[in-house]
């Protein structure tokens, strides 16, 4: 179960990283934009000294990763 809904938080993630950011990409996409771009968000804010206390902040952190994460495929080409 714990599977199924990191899937979904990821897709949502994904999903609304592709929005904020205009780019166009598919469900499986979405998925693993969201789930690896969560980790980077999570890293990355660690990193510069802030945490996400509370669900909303942990959102917020997540769609930035994974629009970072949309930033750096973009440079590679990877993602229009």
């Amino acid at each position: 179960m714990d599977l199924l809904i990191a899937l979904v938080v990821g897709a949502v993630v994904g999903w609304l990283a592709g929005i904020l950011m205009k780019a166009k990409t598919g469900l499986l996409a979405n998925i693993l934009i969201g789930v690896v771009g969560s980790s980077l968000g999570a890293w990355l804010f660690g990193v510069l000294g802030f945490a996400a206390y509370g669900a909303i902040a942990r959102w917020i952190v997540a769609v930035a990763g994974a629009a970072v994460l949309i930033a750096l495929l973009r440079m590679l080409k990877l993602v229009r």
